[in-house]
């Protein structure tokens, strides 16, 4: 039988990868894996040269995961697959489409959408496909569970088994790496489903959180240990939503540490136990690095996006894992969110700066498709993008002047801060201001009005432009200043010569204004700074 199913993953970058179109072959297991193919692209390629390609590969059926990144695309090369390809059936899947998916079925060739975890779905589907030489009726279609067909639609009865799929990341010989993961992401899933029900999520549907058995976890994160991957992602919702496993895994990779692996986890700060902090504050700097969603600091939206946050608690724990200075700490906010107007997310912004995170992401509400907040858009007048990403344009609380306003502090502060390329002349211009947001408000409104954001400098003017907006704020020494983004330049590139906005570093060095002795209470002093 020369039977041939593509599966495709769109990713937004070249350096990620699908894992999800991944665990639907190795799950399809041995039995169906000379019939079943992979293809990876990203939203950089040309759409014309995607469906080349799967073109030249000529499929019988083609599966297409799909996500809020790609949908745009995905809906473009459907149609075109199907006019090239008119014989080839076209399946759908992935958290776009599985809340949607009767819009999906008036696609002439979609034959089925994906709903749920595809694992069993799809193996399922391939059976039918090989023994029947091919052809598929829609009323065998439909009698597939978790695929919802124009014929009608089976539930899958229960969630698999995390234990039952298989490990996606050895080459042939079983001790390797295998080679499709060089220079790319590895993201790795040892839960699913997530215990809270926040309304901006499409894991609060899922009312269920079923976990990879813990032997096996340790088992795998031994391989990556083992091969020197340098990061490896977790794409667990909450991590630590049980802490005694966060806690095992935890020490695990301590106990194991190979000096190198950098392992990412989305935690809930404001539930970490003291033993949880006490493990981490052992850790080598670099082991993990945590990312933590606040969203928003007002009590009246963490209730009505029904996610009870102790703030205090939250803060705390933040604080406490960055005093031993070991853990990267990545901090999320979220605008357009219910009761929050642009006053109430100031005082967000400021409340999850003043915690000193090494990044601070400021985001925008997403009105995902199936997520409780798209029931409750009259409710709070949320209007936002018909196209994706369903971007949030204003609400009952914060109009589109202000959201544009927040677009250009959340570019600032992805230049100036989340790039950690002014870590000493930042803290030195924030005490100019009564508050870090109107340091980033000035400097967002200093970009637009000078056309920056359009015409992107290089990194280099970076110091150049902080120098020119500067000069107009009260109260800056621009000697100091000078002196601090000198500081940062040398810390941060490799000049070949002296940038021009550096007047002179006298022979003995320079004065590292951010950092005092603890002793003498003078300024920290930095010598040979060209070497």
């Amino acid at each position: 039988m020369n039977f041939r199913f593509l599966l495709v993953g769109i990713n937004a970058k070249y350096i990620h990868s699908n894992p999800a179109i991944r665990s639907l072959k190795a799950y399809a297991g041995e039995e169906y894996a000379q019939y079943i193919h992979i293809s990876e692209y990203t939203i950089n390629n040309q759409r014309e040269d995607i469906l080349a390609s799967i073109y030249k590969l000529k499929p019988d059926a083609i599966g297409i995961s799909v996500y809020i990144w790609n949908v745009e695309m995905v809906r473009e090369l459907i149609t075109d697959i199907s006019n090239v390809l008119p014989d080839t059936d076209i399946y759908l899947g992935g958290p776009e489409v599985s809340y949607d998916s009767e819009a999906y079925l008036e696609y002439d060739h979609v034959r089925g959408v994906f709903i749920g975890e595809g694992e069993q779905t799809f193996k399922q589907l391939m059976g039918e496909y090989v023994s029947g030489a091919g052809a598929l009726s829609e009323e065998r279609l439909a009698t597939i569970a978790g695929l919802r067909t124009r014929a009608g639609f089976v539930e899958a009865s229960e969630h698999i088994s995390m234990d039952a799929i298989p490990f996606l990341y050895q080459a042939s010989d079983g001790i390797t790496l295998s080679p499709e993961y060089d220079n790319r992401i590895i993201y790795y899933e040892s839960s699913r489903g997530c215990p809270f029900r926040c309304s901006y999520c499409l894991s609060s549907i899922d009312k269920t959180t079923h976990f990879r058995d813990l032997s096996l976890v340790c088992k795998e994160l031994d391989f990556f240990l083992a091969n020197g991957v340098r990061q490896v992602k977790f794409i667990d919702r909450t991590f630590n939503c049980n802490p005694s496993r966060a806690t095992a895994i935890w020490r695990h990779l301590i106990e194991h540490d190979n000096g190198i692996t950098n392992f990412h986890f989305e935690i809930a700060a404001d539930i970490l136990t003291d033993e949880e902090i006490e493990v981490i504050s052992s850790m080598r700097p670099g082991l993990i690095q945590l990312e933590i969603g606040v969203q928003t600091t007002n009590p009246k939206t963490l209730s009505a996006i029904n996610r009870p946050t102790n703030m205090e608690r939250l803060m705390s724990n933040v604080a406490r894992i960055r005093k031993n200075n070991n853990v990267h700490i990545h901090l999320d906010l979220i605008a357009g969110l219910p009761y929050e107007g642009y006053d109430s997310f100031i005082n967000s912004f400021n409340d999850v700066y003043n915690m000193k995170p090494d990044q601070l992401q400021l985001g925008f509400l997403k009105v995902l498709h199936g997520a409780p907040i798209s029931n409750q858009v009259v409710e709070h007048d949320i209007r936002y993008t018909k196209a994706s990403p369903y971007e949030v344009l204003s609400t009952r609380y914060i109009s589109f002047d202000e959201i544009l306003t927040l677009k250009n502090v959340e570019r600032v502060v992805e230049i100036f801060y989340n790039s950690a390329q002014f870590t000493q002349s930042v803290p030195y211009l924030t005490t100019l201001f009564d508050t870090p947001y109107n340091m980033y408000k000035s400097l967002g409104d200093y970009y637009e009005a000078h056309n920056l954001f359009v015409v992107t400098p290089a990194r280099s003017r970076r110091y150049d432009i902080i120098l020119d907006w500067a000069a107009s704020i009260a109260g800056c020494d621009l000697d100091v200043l000078r002196d601090l983004l000198t500081l940062d330049y040398y810390l941060r590139e490799k000049p070949k010569a002296k940038p021009d906005f550096v007047t002179k570093i006298p022979a003995e060095g320079i004065i590292d204004y951010s950092s005092r002795d603890p002793l003498t209470g003078n300024y920290r002093l930095i010598s040979d700074i060209n070497n």
